[in-house]
């Protein structure tokens, strides 16, 4: 079992110290959530709060994430990075591939790219990329960005983008793991036929042994079911070495652990922080690693 530590949202200052700390404690990775900008006006219903409603995150601090990694990088010696999900379709895919390259390069191939679909519609208007088809465009943008990363030269023609034979450079030695979030059907279908992994995103223990489930049931019928694939989950059974194990039994193959509620609780100290996250890794991650 790997251990991922989630921390966003917070004082920026925080983060490379913070970063230092996961790596020197036995922690496998850090998350790195995506927002690009918060609209004075809306109407849309925001699918992660019960009510629909989002002002929770006015005024929360997000950093980019393809500038933010390369800092954490720097500062660490074996923490690997995963975005927590890039919203993938309000972007264009060769520009994308480019920043995926250049953040697996700059840290030594410590890179996860994890990318969903924005819940938001005004994200695809503000960039300029259409709301209908955002799914089936993302597909065509997980290949481009997959050729691209090759380091050959690589074209794309079809119903979404026409791009010419073009090759970028570097690219990292290894190949970039995309991972898929998302708990709709057409999420988990699209990580189980085109992912090196799935994210979850948290919610009821039931559904996510069902989730993980009809993943893996999907890509045995996709033919890649021997392929690796990555689990990555968000549940309370990953703060004792007795949930760890159902876990592990479940298939899952990193616990994303976080503690303090992001989205509507107050900041903290950032040495309560430090010991807090060393505190875990001593107690769990030692233990059952």
């Amino acid at each position: 079992m790997r251990f991922s530590y989630a921390e966003s949202m917070c004082d920026p200052s925080h983060y490379l110290p913070l970063a230092r700390a996961c790596d020197e404690s036995g922690w496998t990775s850090m998350i790195v959530p995506d927002s690009i900008c918060y609209p004075e006006e809306s109407d849309s219903t925001y699918p992660y709060t019960p009510d629909g409603r989002r002002e929770f995150l006015e005024g929360k601090p997000f950093l980019e994430p393809f500038s933010l990694i390369p800092a954490m990088a720097a500062v660490t010696e074996k923490l690997r990075f995963t975005t927590f999900v890039v919203k993938l379709p309000i972007r264009h895919p060769v520009l994308v591939a480019k920043s995926v390259s250049s953040v697996a390069v700059l840290t030594g191939n410590r890179f996860g790219f994890g990318v969903g679909l924005s819940p938001w519609p005004e994200d695809f208007a503000v960039c300029g990329e259409r709301w209908e088809g955002r799914g089936k465009r993302m597909d065509d943008m997980i290949a481009i960005i997959r050729n691209l990363l090759t380091g050959r030269y690589a074209e794309h023609h079809g119903k979404y983008y026409d791009i010419q034979s073009i090759k970028i450079c570097p690219v990292p030695t290894a190949p970039v793991p995309i991972l898929i979030g998302g708990h709709s059907d057409a999420a988990l279908k699209r990580a189980a036929r085109l992912g090196d992994g799935w994210m979850h995103a948290g919610g009821d223990q039931g559904d996510l042994e069902a989730m993980i489930k009809s993943v893996h049931a999907m890509r045995a019928e996709y033919g890649r079911a021997q392929s690796p694939f990555e689990v990555h989950v968000i549940s309370m059974l990953g703060y004792s070495l007795d949930g760890v194990k159902r876990l592990q039994d479940m298939g899952v193959t990193d616990a994303i652990v976080g503690f303090r509620d992001a989205y509507n609780g107050p900041d903290q100290p950032l040495q309560e922080k430090i010991d807090t996250l060393r505190g875990f890794a001593d107690s769990v991650i030692a233990k059952a690693t």
